[in-house]
């Protein structure tokens, strides 16, 4: 076994070269250790290491017996389960690929993941995944067996390429009391080098892409990545994040297996505080969006609480911040809010936290920093087996993203006089290339090195990273004042009436916004005021929800240079979503998309219109659809801009 600079033992990733050779071995060597938990019904299940090895293996040989063969590839869809563990390493058992697909993934998506890849067997969690594939079944000719894990409601279908899991886990064991030397010679015969998991990039301006990862190189950056943010067996994590995206590939199933942590899975999104609450886990990982809800529901719940409370936490926040300039904790601060609020959200335990996938704005990073939640930004690309920079325990900069592990190269090509350029780098555990598409490899990596299309610079005094936005998205007023709409728009999110805004601006006259309201809290925030509503378009469009949010925005412009102020926004009529490739699975906003579907909002917005007549039809997850006919208000901030300067853009 290989040890950490920090004294902790760690899978030997040299000799266990691949996910299932390191499970074997976790469970010869601590067969009764706690790998996995899973709340089911409102217990929580524990399974060891011998019994995820058994499963494993098991389903290993079923899917064998059904004929998968090395190098072809096995997809899964549906939460966080362990299951989906289970069937990922099982695949990479037999020599085959994984490829995850988002759970909430429409059926167009879905179809040209499996057809990209020519996946032979889906494991599809319950009813709901498995009615989208039969739906698209004629047209992924590659798929032999839909493996389900939930029977509820499957049972009633007549199909042969449906298979209950359970059987496949009975064929498995048929198969290993006749051959029982055939797992260890598939498990022996795989190697580090092998693609192992086709990862699906972000696609925040076109399909996803399929990075193929080796195995030995992937578990060598983990191992590095642990080097920087170390864990040992025993702590826990919850996961959360959907199990196709890199970051979760790297905390629940690498990390895992390499330092043996236990990953604990919940019951259901909406259980995931209480949950969370229960475990009190030593690490989460939560996407910026989450960490924004759990500090708009904190500022939701004072909505709610007595003048003395408010008045309460209203002082703690503002001792902690004052602490948090100074670089020190408040004793007082801590006393009055911070240990409390700690433990209703299940952060007590946490030795280190972190956020990644987008930018975090510095208000929400500021306010978990203040309660003492050890967070870091972490930042990186699936291309490059996740994050390569993260803050260090003692060197945390929130307006940075941390340093470069030691396996890690980055530098910034072309920057100009200020040092701001394109964001290069190289991993020891680079992917082997995009998945079919080798042109699209060329264009992205040049002598070894990863192009990001991120602009950033390193920031004098400490070497961080500072990451600004996507190249193609910094944008520049008519006027010459540059600007980075992510910036502004994670400022505004800090808000807790504010859940998703689009900032505008590039080669117009002054800088817009095209707001969501996050309904859950306004709702709330306007029953108390007796405000009457229907529903979200009803709510978005009331005079008083307006100046709530004008409200807001006045308070981050009164923070920005006066270039970057916004000068006009709307409220639309819904909420932007990744159904509508309104945004990418993993919550960036797809602008490219935005400005195109919105066009007639935007030109309104800068022809100086007071209003916009809005007809259009939405369709919901379920299928359904409804009429929207509403007029749309344009607010003004500050002096109105000339109408005769708007209409000429």
């Amino acid at each position: 076994m290989a040890m950490t600079d920090g004294g902790f033992e760690f899978g030997d990733v040299k000799r266990f070269d691949t996910f299932p050779k390191l499970l074997a071995e976790n469970a010869r060597r601590w067969p009764d250790a706690v790998a996995m938990r899973e709340k089911e019904f409102g217990i929580w299940n524990a399974f060891t290491w011998a019994e995820c090895q058994r499963r494993v293996r098991s389903m290993a040989l079923g899917m064998h017996k059904l004929g998968l063969r090395r190098g072809e590839v096995v997809a899964l869809i549906g939460d966080n389960r362990p299951e989906w563990i289970w069937g990922e390493l099982a695949a990479h058992a037999m020599g085959a690929l994984s490829l995850g697909i988002y759970q909430d993934s429409l059926g167009e998506e879905v179809t040209f993941l499996l057809n990209t890849a020519e996946a032979r067997i889906i494991v599809a969690e319950d009813e709901e995944q498995v009615d989208k594939l039969r739906e698209l079944i004629d047209e992924t000719p590659s798929v032999r067996h839909i493996v389900y894990c939930d029977p509820r409601g499957i049972r009633k279908y007549d199909d042969p390429r449906l298979i209950d899991i359970s059987m496949v886990y009975q064929l498995g064991t048929e198969v290993d009391a006749a051959t029982p030397e055939l797992y260890e010679q598939e498990l022996n015969a795989g190697r580090g080098a092998d693609v192992a998991v086709l990862c699906t990039t972000s696609g925040t301006t076109a399909r996803p892409k399929l990075s193929m990862m080796q195995a030995g190189p992937f578990l060598d950056h983990c191992l590095a990545y642990l080097r920087r943010d170390p864990k040992q067996a025993g702590d826990n994590y919850v996961s959360v994040l959907p199990l196709p995206w890199i970051m979760e590939q790297v905390y629940a199933v690498a990390q895992a297996l390499i330092s043996r942590i236990t990953v604990n899975f919940v019951e259901t999104q909406e259980t995931m505080m209480a949950d969370l609450r229960e475990i009190g886990p030593s690490f989460v990982l939560l996407a910026p969006r989450s960490w924004e809800s759990i500090a708009a529901d904190v500022r939701s719940r004072m909505m709610d609480a007595s003048r003395l409370k408010q008045a309460m936490f209203a002082l703690g926040m503002k001792l902690g911040m004052r602490a948090l300039d100074a670089g020190r904790r408040s004793a007082l601060a801590e006393a009055l809010l911070f240990r409390a609020l700690k433990d209703r959200l299940g952060f007590t335990s946490l030795k280190s936290a972190a956020t990644g996938g987008a930018a975090l704005g510095p208000d929400t990073f500021r306010f978990f920093l203040a309660m003492g939640v050890p967070l870091r930004q972490l930042y990186g690309q699936t291309e490059l087996a996740g994050a390569y920079t993260l803050h260090a325990a003692d060197d945390v900069d929130f307006d940075t993203v941390g340093t470069p592990f030691d396996n890690a190269e980055v530098r910034i090509d072309n920057p100009d006089e200020n040092g701001v350029g394109e964001i290069v780098a190289r991993t020891s555990g680079m992917f082997l290339g995009y998945f079919k598409n080798e042109e699209a490899t060329r264009a992205d990596v040049h002598d070894g090195w990863m192009r990001t299309g991120d602009a950033g610079y390193f920031k004098e005094g400490n070497g961080h990273l500072v990451v600004i936005d996507r190249i193609k998205d910094i944008a520049t007023t008519d006027t010459g004042a540059r600007f980075s709409p992510m910036f502004i728009e994670n400022k505004l999110k800090f808000s807790p009436f504010i859940a998703e805004v689009v900032v505008l601006g590039h080669d117009r006259p002054y800088l817009a916004a095209m707001v969501c309201i996050r309904f859950a809290i306004v709702s709330k925030w306007a029953e108390q005021r007796r405000i009457a509503f229907t529903n979200y378009t009803n709510l978005a469009a009331r005079a008083d929800v307006y100046q709530l949010v004008r409200g807001e925005i006045e308070r981050v412009n009164a923070s920005l240079p006066v270039a970057h102020r916004i000068r006009r926004f709307l409220l639309l009529y819904k909420e932007l979503d990744a159904d509508d490739g309104e945004l990418t699975r993993t919550r960036k906003v797809r602008r490219s998309v935005i400005n195109q579907k919105y066009g007639d909002l935007i030109d309104a917005i800068y022809r100086g219109d007071d209003s916009v007549f809005v007809d259009t039809t939405i369709t919901f997850q379920d299928g359904s659809k409804a009429r929207i006919v509403t007029d749309l208000k344009v607010e003004t901030i500050g002096e109105a801009p000339q109408p005769a300067q708007a209409a000429a853009q």
